[in-house]
């Protein structure tokens, strides 16, 4: 029973994997997209997130099933447990692909508003972050976990910045507006998937230590 167990957790372990690797090339495709002005990369996004959605249902009822039949304890409900909010972040963050994407259909119908420098670079430390919570997760690397956590914060300035610009673009000239609110939301969609990256690394925290460090749990008990 044991044995099977342990199998059982190495297969969600590789699905997890799997649905990570096809989230990361979402993003990918659905910024290249953008950069390229290509409707047919958007479109590929946009019609691949039915099999990562339907990948999430299975990890998710994997999970259920496991808990129910095994009924684990210790570090094996944690890693359950962990993968069930990971799944759940991993399809959102597909889902914020698929907005990228969509995005991007529009954009490219109409002029440039401006060259693509910070979006694109945005975008880099976005993926990086994503990739790097799924390996803290597989090594379970709490340091890298850590650091992946603090990375948040340049995402954040950068939409900021972006956010900026933009809203100087609409003062000067009305006809910019639809433009640059499009831009805007791709922005707002790349910080999201930097939001749920960071809530993978919380989770792998919780799993590698068993402890809780979500919405700054760990500072509130150190001020008592």
């Amino acid at each position: 029973m044991e044995r099977r167990f342990d199998e059982e957790l190495r297969e969600l372990n590789r699905r997890l994997l799997k649905m990570s690797a096809l989230v990361e090339e979402a993003i990918h495709r659905a910024v290249k997209a953008l950069a390229e002005r290509s409707e047919k990369l958007a479109n590929e996004v946009i019609n691949s997130d039915e099999t990562i959605n339907m990948l999430e249902i299975e990890i998710n009822e994997t999970c259920l099933r496991l808990l129910a039949l095994y009924q684990p304890k210790a570090i094996d409900l944690r890693f359950i447990t962990s993968m069930m909010m990971i799944n759940n972040d991993l399809e959102r963050i597909a889902d914020q692909a698929v907005n990228i994407a969509e995005r991007a259909r529009e954009i490219i119908k109409q002029p440039l508003l401006k060259p693509l420098i910070d979006i694109p670079r945005m975008s880099s430390l976005v993926q990086k972050m994503v990739k790097d919570s799924i390996d803290a997760l597989v090594n379970k690397d709490e340091m890298l976990a850590r650091d992946v956590c603090k990375r948040d914060d340049e995402v954040d300035n950068l939409n900021d910045q972006i956010f900026r610009e933009l809203l100087t673009y609409m003062m000067q000239d009305p006809k910019t507006i639809t433009r640059a609110v499009e831009l805007i939301l791709v922005a707002r969609h790349l910080e999201r998937i930097a939001d749920h990256a960071t809530n993978i690394c919380e989770d792998v925290i919780y799993f590698v230590r068993g402890k809780t460090i979500k919405h700054h749990i760990e500072e509130s008990k150190k001020e008592k």
